[in-house]
């Protein structure tokens, strides 16, 4: 029951503590993925890759290999990436157009759902070979959508969706108000990989307290850039969205593509970006425009997708292959009618600040691996600590530790073995 890996949590005296041995050792890891990522929705992709029928991508989630496609009547579908004749990955390639998938081992070939449309020497087997139920692609047990986002769970039973993402789902909901077109993946595929444990990515993600220390650069940066911020604020506050999910939502010094005028973008500029706020206004009402267009959300549902509504939209997720490797893949959000003026200065802020060479994920990357340099001394230093702002009254900052919180107490329910 790995119960000596609980967290120790002492309200009346505003004590959180975690141990460093959750972050290393081979039982917890092997766990996680029996408790946590074969049970938990996760997310798959966004509508807007697949957008016709016939489009495929493929994705490995959970250590798995998928297929996901869209068939000539436009459904969606969520296929496991295994030939059911000898194994062979059916498809090799990372996004396209087909209508059907032939598996290059022995030529058997499906169907964007899944079926067994053909194969060679078909005489070698039995009148049903077509409809034996074993003979067809495997589709993952659930696949479900929450407006454009598809998520899915290899679990064949359990909570809904919408129940799953809890008080998350309006905060999906609010990034796809940004559009009244639709959003969109605009641009490829970020790719790289952190020698540390996943939990740390997952902290780093809606950890406001170390943006003035870890991101100092970033700042100065934008302090000394003619016009790239409105003033030198950071504040606002921490909340827990329930089951796991959590998220801060806050002012930010810099310019937000939706509706966040800095002088750097000129005047002409601020009369298209006027233009936008007025739209969001009249769409959605003055209060939800302001908090759209004004405020920032570093969002995380558990386990591992992040959303970043910042100075450009983030999609990210990672996956642990040992407890100190992590695989990410991020990918840029904008809405589909915004201008190449715009859409220009959205994938600068998201390659600037949140790209792999950009300012803020080398800076995070470097805090994450020294963590887990650090934690082979964990027999002598067994602890972390993130308890700040228990004791705050009032309510929670945005640079508080209630964020970590919520996600451990997640991850203690479900490591434990109390998942319902």
């Amino acid at each position: 029951m790995l119960t000596d890996l609980r967290p120790v949590v002492d309200e009346s005296r505003g004590i959180f503590r975690v141990p460093r041995r959750a972050f290393t050792d081979q039982a917890v890891f092997e766990r996680e993925y029996s408790a946590i990522f074969d049970r938990c929705w996760l997310y798959l992709a966004h509508a807007s890759e697949l957008p016709e029928p016939g489009s495929f991508i493929t994705r490995t989630v959970a250590r798995r290999p998928i297929l996901f496609t869209r068939d000539r009547d436009g459904e969606f579908h969520a296929l496991l990436n295994t030939c059911p004749h000898r194994g062979a990955m059916v498809c090799r390639e990372r996004k396209g157009k087909s209508p059907a998938f032939q598996c290059m081992y022995h030529g058997w070939v499906f169907a964007a759902d899944g079926r067994l449309m053909t194969l060679p020497s078909a005489g070698g087997y039995g009148e049903d070979w077509k409809t034996d139920p074993f003979r067809q692609m495997t589709h993952v047990p659930r696949l479900a959508r929450f407006g454009d986002f598809f998520f899915i769970s290899f679990a064949a039973d359990g909570e809904d969706l919408a129940d799953y993402l809890a008080d998350a789902g309006d905060y999906l909901t609010l990034v796809q108000e940004h559009s009244p077109s639709g959003m969109v993946i605009s641009g490829g595929t970020q790719e790289y990989a952190i020698r540390g444990n996943w939990k740390l990515l997952a902290e780093n993600s809606v950890d406001g307290y170390h943006a003035a220390s870890t991101h100092s650069t970033y700042l100065e940066y934008l302090k000394n850039a003619n016009g790239a911020l409105h003033n030198t604020r950071l504040e606002g506050v921490g909340r827990d969205l329930r089951k796991g999910h959590a998220v801060i939502e806050y002012a930010a010094p810099w310019g937000r593509p939706i509706a966040s005028w800095v002088p750097l973008w000129g005047e002409q500029g601020k009369m298209e970006i006027d233009a936008i706020y007025a739209q969001l206004e009249a769409r959605l009402g003055e209060e939800r425009a302001e908090r759209l267009a004004r405020r920032n959300r570093n969002m995380i549902i558990f386990p591992n997708l992040v959303v970043n509504d910042i100075m450009a939209i983030t999609v990210r997720t990672f996956y642990p292959t040992a407890p100190d490797y992590i695989n990410v893949n991020a990918w840029s959000l904008a809405p589909r009618e915004e201008s190449d003026w715009l859409r220009k200065y959205r994938l600068f802020n998201f390659t600037e600040f949140l790209g792999p060479g950009g300012f803020a994920t080398p800076d995070d990357v470097e805090a994450i691996e020294k963590c887990q340099i650090g934690y082979a001394n964990e027999k002598e230093a067994a602890w972390n600590d993130i308890s700040r702002g228990m004791l705050r009254e009032g309510g929670s900052a945005y640079d508080d530790e209630l964020q970590m919180r919520a996600f451990w107490a997640e991850w203690d329910r479900r490591i434990a073995g109390v998942d319902a």
